[in-house]
């Protein structure tokens, strides 16, 4: 199952939602890969503990032709500080900026995303392949909306958001996505979140999964590992479950 984790703007909380949900599963005894497909700014390998020293080979390196796909792939399992019954495999984007400048420079090839996604899943044999995306629509994303089995679109309770999302909904509509899913993220904790699910739902003609609130907890933890393994009792682990329940999975 190919599930794409998006947002139309950055700063949504999107890699944040893409690292607790594959925890959530791996939790449940899935074999998890994670693919950093936002090569401009990559950021999911903080969430899992990874430094650039860690990264031998980056998903830059596939797409450039210096080795396969599954040769990135790095079982960040034991990093996460609780032993867990599945495995998540993260293949990185390179954090070296001269790699980023030689992207934003040269671009790539696009359709070898699709040939190394359906690898991972075959090589790694996945249960699951979270595809974190680049934020906005371009040619990744449209492929990567295109050819998921699940899309889980994360936004805030904005004017800027509502409108992005929107734009994002009706794509995702035309290419025929088998299963959408809404996460409205941030939420001022004073508005009741079954308010905010139905204005949501509402406007945009589509289930919503969880109402995630701003959170104290999560802030503090500041990129510096996976919430749901941090805090385990806490009622945003709960609402990061529900969300990986109504995945199918």
């Amino acid at each position: 199952m190919i599930i794409s984790v998006h947002s139309f703007r950055g700063g949504t909380g999107k890699s944040n939602t893409t690292a607790n949900l594959s925890t959530v599963l791996a939790m449940s005894g899935k074999r998890v890969g994670v693919v950093d497909t936002d090569i401009h700014s990559p950021g999911i390998h903080v969430l899992f503990g990874l430094q650039e020293g860690d990264v031998v080979h980056s998903l830059n390196d596939y797409l450039w032709g210096k080795c396969n796909i599954e040769d990135a792939a790095i079982d960040v399992s034991p990093r996460l500080g609780r032993k867990i019954s599945g495995q998540i495999f993260l293949i990185p984007s390179s954090m070296k900026a001269s790699d980023i400048a030689r992207v934003l420079r040269e671009g790539y090839d696009v359709g070898l995303l699709n040939d190394g996604y359906q690898r991972l899943i075959e090589e790694l044999k996945l249960d699951v392949l979270m595809i974190d995306t680049h934020p906005g629509l371009n040619e990744e994303t449209l492929l990567s909306i295109a050819i998921s089995d699940a899309l889980v679109l994360i936004m805030r309770p904005d004017s800027q958001d509502y409108q992005g999302t929107a734009v994002t909904v009706e794509v995702a509509k035309k290419l025929d996505v088998p299963h959408m899913l809404l996460v409205v993220n941030k939420a001022p904790p004073i508005w009741n979140p079954n308010d905010v699910k139905a204005r949501v739902e509402r406007t945009f003609n589509c289930p919503v999964a969880a109402v995630l609130p701003h959170s104290d907890e999560m802030m503090t933890l500041a990129s510096e590992g996976i919430f749901v393994i941090r805090y385990p009792n806490h009622p945003m682990t709960a609402l990061y479950q529900q969300i990986a329940g109504m995945l199918n999975v």
